[in-house]
């Protein structure tokens, strides 16, 4: 890359945590946040839901009018920039940009209205006439912009399950063209709110049940899997190019390498490990890094009996069978925040830099022989056996987009 682009602050908010310290304990300690919610017209189904300070950022008229990713978003954006040391007061607000990450945003407001109207005949009088402001596709980017009073550029990044990857990625390159000096990218989701997204995935035989025990309901590479625990969530990060973070004395988190972003061009659901291999090894390319370069891959890993195998397939395609690159997944402690996904997993591993630990996954009883691979860290916590510099964080959604960043230590 010709500039390069520095992660400086990190607001999330997850089922394990509304912090990166929280979150990055619950990782370490391999304690699980997944609960259990009954969706519209549903039973009950296991879920990643959030608990955060909604208000510290926000009036509570504000976030009545607005949305469940609109307060996400707000929530994580404020965050973010107070992390990074950053004073909206002081910046040139029309030369920062909002780029977030979204999956599903809109259905969650259409299916309140519709099932509203029913209890009134389905008479359109009483359709709520903030419903357009809503359930737009800007909505969340909006949200924090509106409460924020930035004035620059904002969009949300529809890109499935590959979202938070990409909504980083979007920032990194409107950096890079100059459009704006300060980025704020990643990722948002409000899934749990929307009965469609529980009942299609039941449709296709890819929803984890409960099964006594709901912390358990994830199981990334365990043979018992049984498919996707939804779950809402955000993370969003200020990026900055490395000139600008080092002329206000910012603590820089990690540096963004390298990226990319393909398709599989196959099928509407199922991942094609050929392409998802592809993506990986021209975000090395782009890097300048070698996949022996790679210290800790954190994997996308859904939980689902197809897609864990044919991500390990990917994986093995590009850094070997035998490679002793750590590979962990998150998704066993919260479940499948979608949009937020890959935003979050890769703050839950930024940590590594400097504690040099590898979180574990979790739920792993009985290993699938075709997820193993020598790095995989099961269940427990490793410490690694050299310094941790840099990790790949791999991100794959519907209609077949994947989304790889790789991230390293900041060095001079």
């Amino acid at each position: 890359m010709s500039q390069r682009i520095v992660i400086t602050g990190v607001g999330l908010t997850s089922p394990i945590g509304n912090d990166l310290p929280t979150l990055r304990q619950n990782l370490l300690d391999g304690t699980g946040g997944v609960g259990v919610m009954t969706p519209r017209y549903m039973e009950e189904w296991p879920a990643g839901i959030c608990d955060f300070p909604v208000n510290r950022h926000q009036s509570k008229k504000d976030a009545r009018r607005g949305t469940r990713a609109g307060q996400i978003a707000i929530y994580c954006g404020r965050e973010a920039l107070a992390n990074a040391g950053l004073d909206l007061e002081s910046l040139d607000r029309s030369r920062v940009g909002v780029f977030v990450g979204t999956t599903e945003h809109g259905n969650v407001e259409t299916e309140n209205e519709v099932a509203n109207i029913k209890e009134y005949g389905y008479d359109v009088k009483y359709w709520s006439h903030h419903h357009n402001p809503r359930s737009i596709a800007n909505n969340p980017a909006g949200e924090l912009c509106l409460n924020a009073k930035i004035t620059g550029p904002h969009c949300c990044v529809g890109a499935a399950c590959a979202a938070g990857n990409y909504g980083i990625i979007y920032g990194a390159q409107q950096l890079i063209l100059g459009e704006v000096d300060l980025a704020i990218g990643g990722g948002v989701s409000e899934a749990i709110h929307t009965f469609g997204i529980f009942a299609s995935f039941l449709a296709q035989n890819a929803l984890a049940p409960v099964n006594g025990d709901a912390k358990k309901a994830s199981r990334p590479f365990d043979t018992t899997r049984h498919g996707i625990v939804i779950a809402e969530g955000g993370c969003l990060y200020t990026l900055e190019r490395l000139e600008d973070a080092k002329q206000r004395g910012a603590t820089i988190l990690a540096e963004l390498l390298g990226w990319a972003v393909n398709t599989d061009a196959t099928d509407f659901v199922l991942p094609n490990p050929e392409r998802q291999a592809q993506a990986m090894a021209l975000a090395l390319d782009r890097a300048g890094l070698k996949p022996d370069d790679i210290d800790i891959i954190s994997a996308h890993a859904t939980s689902t009996p197809e897609g864990d195998p044919k991500e390990i397939e990917a994986i093995r395609a590009v850094f070997g069978s035998d490679s002793r690159v750590y590979v962990n997944a998150a998704k066993g402690y919260y479940g499948h925040a979608m949009g937020a996904a890959g935003a979050l997993e890769l703050a839950g591993n930024l940590p590594s830099f400097d504690d040099g630990f590898v979180h574990p996954s979790i739920n792993i009883d009985s290993l699938d022989s075709a997820c193993a691979m020598p790095g995989l860290v099961v269940n427990q916590a490793a410490k690694a056996d050299r310094p941790v510099r840099r990790i790949l964080n791999n991100s794959f959604g519907m209609l077949g987009i994947n989304a790889v960043t790789i991230v390293g230590k900041y060095e001079e």
